[in-house]
């Protein structure tokens, strides 16, 4: 079997830099986007590093399709550092991008989101970067969610001084075995490599190494992290990091995911983010604690306020739970993920909000005016990133309140099938303004033709189409056939 250590020597004068010295770098790198330093300044700076630093031999440039899977593209840095204002890839090889007849897409990058990675994880000599995808008449692309998010960031701060903030707890599985999931059709189950549940694993053992070394690697890129542990099922884990402004966080989602898949790759595992890959245990979610703040003070916060919450964070939270149910398939995108909404095993599927009631899709978190937040805890974790994010806060500013007697406590419950929730979706005039006519049904139908290809009842056991079409089994085989 190919090693690359192996294959590396001493004439390949490729960066390999210190964990300590790449913390130092990403630290400084997120700080200047969080102080909103004007991009011509950024991008002037990393272009001059890419040209001085000569042992950088490639740039991964990395952008998110409709349904959120990752996709990198690797350039040679000296092309790249004359090339990055003209590059273009063919959009109609994305699923949820252009037909063919409109393929050519091109990729700007996104200078303040510029990441130095771990050699040993990532192959010496590369830094990586978000790039925004742009259409041919030089407008954000209106399917790069990526692009809309930030879109609508940067104009709710020139218009309100509003920063949105982010933070997401994601748990994901552990199992045996490299491509666990691709080779589900095969083996018909998923093999834990721990079995000690909730805060327990002892010291070496393959779950506990693997949330260690995900750990170091994450607080390498600088995700500032703040706990991890093993979570409540079988080989589950979660690894816990600080918030950051809106697009910076869920740039992180993506890069948490392909940390865990890189890690867990390379000890011959697989880091899974199925919402509910076994029965019978708690499935995994991508709880989503937001906040807005203004001039540094904390929107949500009033000591004075029910639960501590000021009036213009309950009415976030008022528009969130009307449009609950319009919004379920963007936070429950998959198939899958309709196992996880079981009220037995804690699950989010009450559409109100609650301080202490687990089963509430949103929860008041006991806070301070530093870390009051609102808690979305019906998000999966195969959600897009990008477009949760969208959701969450557009429709927590602009969205309507409905005239519900006691919104936040109604008997209310979130779908329990992906078909409900599909129909909820496109019959919605609110998620036709979330995202225009033309990308939400391109969703809804990417959506549709999975949904289509796995048994209409989720019946007792996870089937094999529920996994081997799930949008983020890397098998472009599969993606061509639908």
């Amino acid at each position: 079997m190919f090693n690359q250590e192996d294959f590396l020597n001493d004439l390949q004068d490729f960066l390999r830099l210190s964990y300590a010295e790449l913390e130092d770098l990403n630290l400084e790198a997120k700080q200047q986007r969080l102080n909103r330093v004007p991009m011509d300044v950024i991008q002037e700076q990393r272009i001059k590093y890419l040209t001085d630093e000569k042992r950088i031999k490639a740039v991964t440039v990395m952008f998110s399709d409709l349904e959120g899977r990752l996709h990198m593209l690797d350039y040679d840095k000296k092309f790249l550092v004359k090339s990055w204002d003209n590059l273009t890839f063919d959009g109609s090889s994305i699923r949820g991008f252009t037909a063919q007849r409109e393929s050519d897409l091109r990729l700007h990058m996104d200078w303040s989101a510029f990441y130095w990675a771990p050699a040993d994880v990532f192959g010496p000599g590369k830094v990586l970067i978000f790039g925004e995808v742009i259409d041919k008449d030089g407008t954000p692309y209106t399917a790069d969610i990526r692009g809309v998010l930030k879109g609508f960031a940067n104009g709710l701060h020139e218009k309100s001084g509003y920063t949105l903030n982010a933070a997401n707890e994601i748990e994901g599985f552990l199992f045996n075995g490299a491509d666990a999931e691709r080779r589900y059709p095969e083996t018909q189950k998923f093999e834990y490599v721990n079995k000690g549940g909730y805060y327990h694993s002892l010291p070496g053992d393959p779950l506990r190494l693997f949330i260690d070394t995900t750990a170091e690697v994450q607080r390498a890129m600088g995700f500032q992290n703040e706990k991890d542990h093993p979570e409540v099922a079988p080989s589950q884990f979660e690894i816990n990091y600080s918030y950051a402004e809106v697009v910076a966080a869920a740039d992180h989602i993506q890069l948490y995911k392909l940390i865990c898949r890189q890690v867990a790759n390379r000890m011959g595992l697989t880091a899974s983010f199925l919402p509910k890959p076994v029965v019978g245990v708690n499935g995994s979610g991508m709880h989503t604690n937001v906040s807005i703040s203004k001039n540094g003070k904390n929107l949500f916060w009033d000591p004075k306020g029910e639960e501590k919450m000021s009036k213009f964070g309950w009415q976030f939270v008022d528009r969130i739970l009307t449009a609950g149910n319009d919004l379920c398939l963007l936070f429950n995108p998959s198939v899958n993920a309709y196992r996880r909404l079981d009220p037995h095993f804690e699950a989010p599927n009450q559409i109100k909000a609650s301080a202490v009631d687990r089963g509430s899709m949103i929860r008041i978190p006991l806070g301070n005016e530093r870390s009051a937040r609102v808690e979305v805890r019906s998000v999966a974790p195969d959600a897009n990133p990008y477009l949760v994010m969208l959701a969450v806060f557009k429709t927590g500013v602009e969205g309507e309140i409905a005239k519900i007697k006691n919104i936040r406590q109604a008997e209310r419950y979130l779908p329990d099938n992906i078909y409900d929730a599909l129909a909820n979706f496109r019959n919605a005039a609110w998620t036709t303004t979330l995202l225009g006519e033309d990308v939400k049904g391109r969703y809804a139908d990417l959506k549709q033709a999975s949904a289509d290809r796995c048994p209409r009842l989720l019946g007792t056991f996870v089937k094999t189409p529920e996994v081997q079409y799930h949008h983020e089994v890397y098998n472009q085989f599969l993606w061509n056939e639908f």
